[in-house]
């Protein structure tokens, strides 16, 4: 019997779902280091990792997993993803990761009043990023420039591990590559901005703590109206990333998988794109 094709809703319930649950694990171990002391950076980066995993399988089979909308406008620019589709993804993107900070703040409440009575700048940095996270000096541009370059390295090598005409994982261990992935930018890639490299990830759960008593959640610890740079800086950095895959790598690479090719490159990859690289890269 033929697949039934699950049609937009079905791509933004998989979108809401898969965002939801990256974030319900990312922030919760942020939560857990700095209001209960109970982490540190090198927990909070691995649980980021391991929760891109879970998301990407919650989410791969049904809408490719984008999970950020960085990378749906980077698709669309570069892979055939439906632009028609780019608001709706990003607009699912953003709500489950809103949802997941609400859920995280609901549950995390009294360590958190307790930790910082006021909900200032001090646990701020649970749900959204701040330039130097919050204590280093780094400027707001500096922050900008950090956005820009890890997320076109987030880019650069999710279209390499998901180019099934290249070398891509053996089938099924997509999405855990792309969690090390995760992990690799956060342990090198963290100081600057907190590497949200993610509108969602950073807005989403910005207006939750806004709406939940951070008063001043869309500025930085100097009162610059920050929330901007998490947005603008994954994005252009993403085309860039993208961009460049497909100048230096994607471009030399055949139309279609080759005979022998690794296994894994038969099927379409946890971002959805797939084998043949003139039609049908992803789900549009």
């Amino acid at each position: 019997m033929a697949a039934r094709h699950p049609g937009l809703l079905g791509e933004l319930a998989a979108e809401f779902a898969g965002t939801m649950v990256i974030m319900l694990f990312g922030l919760a171990a942020v939560a857990q280091a700095a209001a209960g002391g109970i982490g540190d950076h090198d927990s909070i980066v691995w649980a980021w990792g391991l929760a891109v995993v879970l998301g990407i399988q919650v989410a791969g089979r049904i809408s490719g997993a984008h999970l950020n909308p960085a990378v749906t406008i980077a698709l669309a620019a570069f892979r055939g993803f439906a632009w028609r589709k780019v608001a709706p993804y990003s607009l699912a993107q953003l709500l489950g990761a809103f949802v997941a900070a609400l859920l995280v703040r609901w549950n995390y409440t009294e360590i958190l009043h307790a930790a910082d009575p006021g909900l200032t700048i001090k646990t701020q940095g649970v749900f959204s990023t701040l330039p130097g996270n919050g204590t280093l000096p780094v400027g707001e541009w500096g922050a900008l420039r950090d956005q820009v370059i890890g997320t076109a390295i987030l880019l650069f090598l999710i279209l390499a591990i998901t180019d099934a005409t290249g070398t891509p994982p053996a089938t099924g261990l997509a999405p855990f590559v792309i969690g090390l992935i995760v992990v690799a930018i956060g342990m090198a890639w963290g100081t600057n901005a907190g590497y949200a490299i993610n509108p969602a990830r950073d807005f989403g759960p910005r207006l939750a703590s806004f709406l939940t008593g951070y008063t001043g959640a869309f500025r930085d610890q100097t009162g610059y109206l920050y929330f901007w740079i998490p947005i603008a800086g994954p994005v252009i950095g993403g085309l860039l990333g993208a961009g460049l895959y497909e100048t230096l790598i994607g471009r030399f690479l055949p139309t279609a998988p080759q005979a022998g090719s690794p296994p894994g490159t038969e099927e379409p990859g946890a971002l959805g794109t797939a084998p043949d690289r003139t039609a049908g890269r992803v789900p549009g």
